[in-house]
């Protein structure tokens, strides 16, 4: 008697939307914690390479926190840089300016950095929903409140 693989449809693939609060939670680990949601790693029929993660609304990005013996240094020593495309056009910002002017990119490159870098990836990030206050427009959804 041959087993066969269980493998998802789509039709199947049920996707909820839950609400994460981002206040007082360090950073590398809240960023893990999406990933692994958006992934869908927390569901028992997970299969890698098929998409079956939730939609995920982080609300209060603006009060996370970065932990750690090199917290001072680290805040001043982790750069993030954009280039425009033309000459010249490339910017840097510390971690500690990303997070007081846009904590949303920052929670963002964290969760990408944990997300596989490929179509899947790219259409997987676009599930997440940051918001640097506590409101969200996802009401309508009616999401789930996790811790």
């Amino acid at each position: 008697m041959q087993q066969k693989t269980y493998y998802p449809k789509a039709a199947e693939i049920q996707r909820d939307w839950v609400v994460l609060d981002a206040e007082g939670q360090n950073l590398g680990r809240f960023a893990a914690r999406i990933a692994h949601i958006l992934l869908g790693k927390h569901k028992p029929t997970f299969t890698p390479g098929v998409e079956m993660g939730d939609f995920v609304v982080v609300v209060n990005t603006e009060k996370v926190t970065v932990t750690g013996t090199r917290t001072s240094s680290k805040l001043e020593s982790k750069i993030y840089y954009s280039h425009s495309g033309y000459p010249g056009g490339l910017k840097s910002i510390s971690l500690r300016d990303q997070l007081a002017q846009h904590p949303d990119r920052a929670l963002r490159d964290a969760v990408w950095g944990m997300l596989p870098h490929n179509r899947m990836g790219r259409a997987t990030l676009k599930r997440l929903k940051i918001y640097a206050g506590p409101n969200h427009p996802h009401q309508v959804q009616t999401p789930k409140v996790s811790g």
